[in-house]
């Protein structure tokens, strides 16, 4: 129940950010293209705020980047949860390459004491 209720906070916050880069209509880029990333981050115990403040300095200006949302998780103190959306799969991977991502996942990893569930998806429009 924990699980579904996740996911569809992921799926509906992806999918209003993607409401002002699709237009009205959600058609100006072909859903086949974009790529998402839904994922649990764990953090060292008493630590989260502060991964959380290097993830959201670390990770503006990423090209292909329509979304990048963190949330706490509200029934465990510890972990985030990152919902991603990108115009292709090649832009998220990219991504990985940036200097400001480097830099944040050497600042991160020291507070990151696991990885939780991870889904890769398709969005493939929004609701209003």
């Amino acid at each position: 129940m924990i699980d579904a209720t996740r996911r569809e906070f992921a799926g509906g916050a992806a999918a209003a950010l993607l409401a002002g880069s699709l237009g009205a209509a959600g058609s100006a880029q072909p859903a086949e293209e974009l790529y998402g990333l839904v994922g649990e981050l764990r953090a060292a115990p008493g630590k989260r705020a502060e991964l959380v403040g290097y993830l959201l300095q670390g990770t503006g200006g990423m090209t292909g980047n329509l979304a990048y949302i963190i949330a706490e998780d509200l029934a465990d103190p510890d972990s985030i949860w990152i919902t991603e959306v990108w115009r292709s799969k090649a832009d998220h991977a990219n991504s990985l390459t940036l200097p400001q991502v480097q830099a944040t996942i050497a600042k991160a990893r020291p507070l990151i004491a696991g990885f939780g569930t991870r889904a890769e998806t398709r969005p493939v429009g929004y609701g209003r």
